[in-house]
């Protein structure tokens, strides 16, 4: 049977994808690390990693077991933390998920709120796309996440904790800025930046389903996954977007934000997401500070 330290190595070298760095991060020289994953790969007599010369990449036996391998060292470290914290008195950590936008302005309030309210809980935060928030979740990396909808998996529990409205970012010059209110026809056959399909799903659709209802097609010069990215191709003058009203918060130089009269048929939501067999004894008080943050 393999030994926890060899489950160490191997997430370490999953993670890193490089030897030396992996090795680095866990206090050791690279010699024992390979040594280690190799005895590990003997008793499951299964190739986890390709080494060459230039790179490490995951075997798809190794992407599988990588998952299981970091819920098991997960739960080994929080069986240790457990007992610590029983000796020692300490509140503990959490590992909190959230994207890119909701680091604008209610990651900041949720910081804020808990080194007042629970002084004692150690914040880990990771800023992740839903999808990777999703396997993060599943693998016990983090604990929370704060993702888009839906999530339709019976291993979670979620709640809505923000609605906002679209708004329309406009570049320096664009002469829309004349108007308050934009609709989604003044959009049509112009330029505007997009959401891609994929990283970007939940609002590549919201918009896809607006402009088809609409009978409007803009002209799509560009593809991205995150809304700092967007606005920074805004603020470069290449074309407008349409973003969550949080992104305004970001006060980027040359961009002007302008309502959008047409709405979606549901709201743009952000969901808090954790898992249901989640033992980490700090979950519920950090859910329920972020719950009361929402209401």
């Amino acid at each position: 049977m393999f030994e926890l330290s060899q489950l160490r190595c191997f997430v370490a070298a999953a993670e890193e994808l490089h030897f030396g760095r992996a090795a680095l991060r866990l206090n050791m020289t690279q010699s024992p690390l390979s040594r280690q994953i190799q005895l590990l790969e003997r008793i499951l007599d299964v190739t986890l990693l390709e080494r060459t010369s230039r790179q490490v990449s995951l075997t798809p036996a190794g992407r599988v077991f990588l998952i299981e391998a970091r819920r098991i060292v997960r739960l080994a470290e929080s069986a240790a933390l457990s007992a610590r914290r029983v000796a020692k008195g300490d509140a503990g950590r959490v590992a909190i998920g959230f994207t890119a936008v909701s680091g604008y302005n209610l990651v900041p309030q949720i910081v804020a709120q808990a080194r007042a309210g629970l002084p004692n809980i150690e914040l880990e935060l990771r800023e992740m796309v839903t999808t990777d928030q999703v396997d993060a979740l599943l693998t016990g990396l983090i604990d929370i996440g704060f993702v888009r909808p839906p999530l339709d998996r019976h291993e979670f529990d979620t709640a809505c904790v923000l609605v906002e409205p679209l708004v329309v970012a406009l570049p320096s010059g664009d002469p829309r800025q004349s108007k308050a209110v934009l609709e989604l026809s003044d959009f049509d056959g112009l330029p505007l930046i997009m959401y891609a399909r994929q990283g970007a799903g939940y609002f590549h659709a919201m918009l896809m389903r607006l402009f088809e209802d609409a009978g409007v097609t803009p002209q799509y010069v560009q593809h991205v996954t995150q809304i700092h990215s967007m606005l920074g191709l805004v603020h470069a003058g290449l074309a407008a977007a349409i973003v969550p009203e949080s992104a305004s918060g970001l006060h980027m130089n040359d961009v002007q934000f302008r309502r959008l009269a047409t709405t979606p048929e549901r709201p743009v939501e952000l969901h808090m997401a954790w898992r249901r067999d989640n033992r980490n004894p700090v979950l519920e008080p950090m859910r329920r500070l972020c719950a009361e943050m929402a209401g």
